[in-house]
């Protein structure tokens, strides 16, 4: 009787994994669009609901947590909230720069001044770019990668050129955005490129020291290829 109740727990465990993961902590959990909480909410999900996961991807930090699943369901939800059993990632990591991570998690958002751990200013377009190369891109990206000054927007195309970094007119998910227009020139995150346009993600463009995207032409701007 006890190996037979045994083995219908073990059958049980089972198919508990197979389900998924439950949620857990509160009784409603959002799923969004991006792995951050500025991102837009797509679904919700009901204390003890089985998820499944499909990829996980860094982002906004919940309760000393910054991993977040994405479901099958096509959304993000706070691994904080998933019971998956470790405080590590137990799937593989979700594609960098890919459609679906667009959101704010820039960490100095509600603290613009000074400068940041990269050596620019935070809140500008350099400081939220050299961001997300080194969240996404897990690149050491900063001020002086790889011996060079890359210095403000408009010379980074230049810096790029010198340490023998691709620069093109080819954009592709996790490449910089870049144009020499305006006094300091532009860098932006390419999200999504779709046919002849691109949707880029970017600080300090349609407000001082804003979070905004835009999807433009690809001839707008050169793309650089930090990890190609």
């Amino acid at each position: 009787m006890k190996l037979a109740a045994l083995a219908a727990l073990c059958v049980a465990g089972l198919a508990s994994l197979a389900n998924g993961y439950p949620i857990q902590k509160a009784d409603v959990v959002n799923c969004r669009n991006g792995p951050s909480t500025s991102s837009g909410i797509v679904r919700t999900y009901s204390k003890g609901t089985q998820v499944k996961i499909d990829c996980q991807a860094p982002g906004t930090n919940i309760f000393g947590n910054a991993i977040w699943d994405k479901t099958s369901d096509g959304c993000y939800v706070a691994d904080y909230y998933v019971k998956t059993g470790s405080d590590g990632y137990v799937a593989k990591r979700c594609s960098a720069g890919g459609q679906g991570l667009i959101g704010d998690d820039y960490p100095y958002k509600h603290n613009c001044g000074g400068v940041d751990p990269w050596n620019y200013y935070k809140c500008q377009c350099t400081s939220f770019v050299a961001w997300r190369i080194n969240k996404q891109l897990g690149v050491k990206f900063h001020n002086q990668y790889k011996g060079t000054n890359w210095g403000n927007a408009n010379s980074w195309d230049n810096a790029a050129r010198t340490t023998h970094v691709p620069v093109n007119a080819k954009p592709v998910r996790g490449c910089v955005a870049q144009s020499n227009a305006g006094r300091y020139g532009h860098v932006a995150w390419v999200a999504k490129v779709s046919g002849s346009s691109v949707t880029i993600e970017e600080y300090n463009y349609l407000g001082k020291e804003r979070y905004s995207t835009r999807t433009v032409p690809k001839s707008t701007f050169n793309y650089i290829h930090i990890k190609a």
